[in-house]
């Protein structure tokens, strides 16, 4: 016989029915579940949302007490930002740590708990990560979402580490040796090159000679101050490790980044006033901003491999694969290793070398970094006779 006293639901859609055991329940995959006593409509729908969720998804529902991902992405980016703010991070590396924040909420939800989540869906997380990508870019982004999930434990915000599971790992040296063999070198020929200078614009050809010169990066060009360069050397340390870095220029590259400077535009932020170079906009080549719309999501600018993108297309010598400013990293790399000199070359590519060679090695004579940038030089220059 039904209860005359049972309630009515306090509006047609409202999701839950009244039980006779006078509580607030909904049937959910098969099993009924129970919410709250008939009184408390309005706590039972809040614990019911709360729960809804987890409870569709065939997860045991947990307490309201634990670390949601939001609040652990949030307490990460912030401990990030600090880094940025004082050059001990680079603004590449928060805008990759910001997007896989946001990845890992889009897939598993802002408000899961962390040590809720299952080996299960690291692995379907995992696979979705290898769909259509480079074992490189797998690499990198599982290493930044395993960063993300240490830092929960390390800071003391869960007690146990989260259980990713064995699979969820970053792709083998093997893999990534043979994906690397199977598209061939990401470097540029002379020819190439001197290509490129002839084209490029005055910023332009001054920071792809820096790359070649001296083994600079994206941001290694973006970054680097007038003070740093003093009678034909730039001495400045990597912005992306902090090591300490010191090369001598050739003629063409100083020429290059003298004339680069006299028609500067201005830059829009004070802090700027010392850089070799900026945009158009007068901002840094590469930088980390806020959204317009939304201020608290952000977004790497790379107008340096932006700018060179479309300089290779207009040259139609960007059919190799990935090649790319970075390339120019890799041709100095590669070249000045037939110095012989490999102590040299790592000095000026910024390489931290923690041999105990290196403990105990003082400095390094400037005539041996001398040597390693002819060796560049000639294989640049030697084939080809062209005004710069």
């Amino acid at each position: 016989m039904a209860d005359s006293n049972k309630p009515k639901k306090p509006y047609p859609e409202f999701p839950l029915f009244p039980h006779a055991t006078k509580r607030w329940a909904k049937k959910i995959r098969g099993k009924l579940h129970y919410f709250g006593p008939w009184r408390d409509p309005d706590g039972a729908l809040e614990k019911y949302l709360q729960q809804k969720d987890a409870l569709h998804a065939g997860r045991t529902p947990r307490s309201v007490d634990g670390l949601s991902l939001l609040d652990l992405c949030n307490n990460f980016l912030t401990a990030k930002m600090s880094l940025l703010d004082s050059g001990e991070l680079s603004a590449q590396m928060f805008a990759r740590y910001f997007r896989a924040c946001e990845r890992v909420q889009a897939r598993f939800g802002k408000n899961r708990f962390v040590d809720d989540i299952t080996i299960v869906e690291f692995n379907e997380l995992r696979s979705i990560l290898t769909k259509d990508k480079s074992p490189v870019t797998v690499r990198n982004d599982v290493r930044d979402i395993r960063s993300i999930f240490k830092y929960a434990h390390d800071a003391g915000l869960i007690d146990e580490p989260v259980r990713m599971g064995p699979n969820f790992k970053q792709p083998s040296k093997s893999v990534l040796r043979k994906e690397r063999t199977r598209h061939g070198p990401r470097m540029f020929e002379p020819s190439e090159l001197l290509a490129i200078l002839e084209a490029a614009n005055p910023a332009m050809k001054a920071m792809v000679l820096l790359g070649v010169n001296c083994g600079y990066g994206n941001t290694d060009v973006a970054s680097l101050p007038q003070s740093a360069i003093v009678d034909g050397w730039v001495d400045f340390p990597r912005p992306k490790t902090g090591v300490g870095r010191r090369c001598p220029l050739w003629d063409e590259t100083s020429k290059a980044i003298s004339e680069a400077i006299a028609i500067r535009p201005k830059p829009k932020n004070k802090a700027d006033e010392n850089l070799c170079f900026v945009t158009i906009q007068g901002n840094r080549w590469t930088r980390v901003s806020p959204g317009k719309k939304d201020p608290t999501k952000f977004s790497k600018v790379d107008s340096v491999g932006q700018r060179f993108g479309k300089l290779l297309k207009s040259l139609d010598i960007n059919g190799r694969h990935r090649l790319g400013f970075y390339s120019l990293r890799r041709c100095f790399e590669t070249i000045a290793g037939e110095s012989t000199d490999q102590v040299a070359v790592d000095a000026i590519m910024g390489h931290a070398d923690q041999s105990m060679a290196a403990v105990y090695r003082e400095k390094i004579s400037d005539q041996r970094f001398q040597n390693v940038v002819n060796v560049v030089h000639r294989w640049l220059f030697q084939s080809v006779h062209a005004q710069i």
